[in-house]
């Protein structure tokens, strides 16, 4: 238990900080409420209705969504293979190959889409 004592005296003092800082700005701070305050901010621009079923997005969206997880788990796979690169031999630089070579695929059907096009 000794061991942890540091981790949770500094959580507990970061927990305080925190609720005094938040209590403190509440108790001290000006109130001035208006109309503009009070909507939701959607980076300085008008909020629009939206329609009942929440609206359909555009595939351009789920194309950056799909290109960001793909690059997101590469990364994942190439950092700890990167580190272990002498040890793994040509076993590893064939497997790695291949897993690049799947990524890859999945980056040009991206591109073919136009996903990587910005209007």
């Amino acid at each position: 238990m000794n061991a942890y004592a540091p981790i949770l005296v500094l959580g507990g003092l970061a927990a305080g900080f925190a609720i005094f800082s938040v209590v403190m700005a509440s108790l001290t701070g000006p109130k001035r409420y208006n109309r503009a305050k009070l909507e939701a901010y959607e980076c300085g621009i008008e909020p629009t209705p939206q329609p009942a079923g929440g609206g359909r997005f555009p595939i351009k969206y789920y194309l950056t969504a799909m290109l960001f997880i793909v690059f997101d788990i590469e990364i994942v796979f190439l950092y700890p293979w990167a580190v272990t690169f002498d040890r793994l031999g040509m076993f590893g630089l064939v497997e790695m190959l291949l897993f690049v070579l799947t990524v890859f695929v999945a980056y040009a059907y991206v591109w073919r889409r136009g996903g990587l096009e910005w209007d």
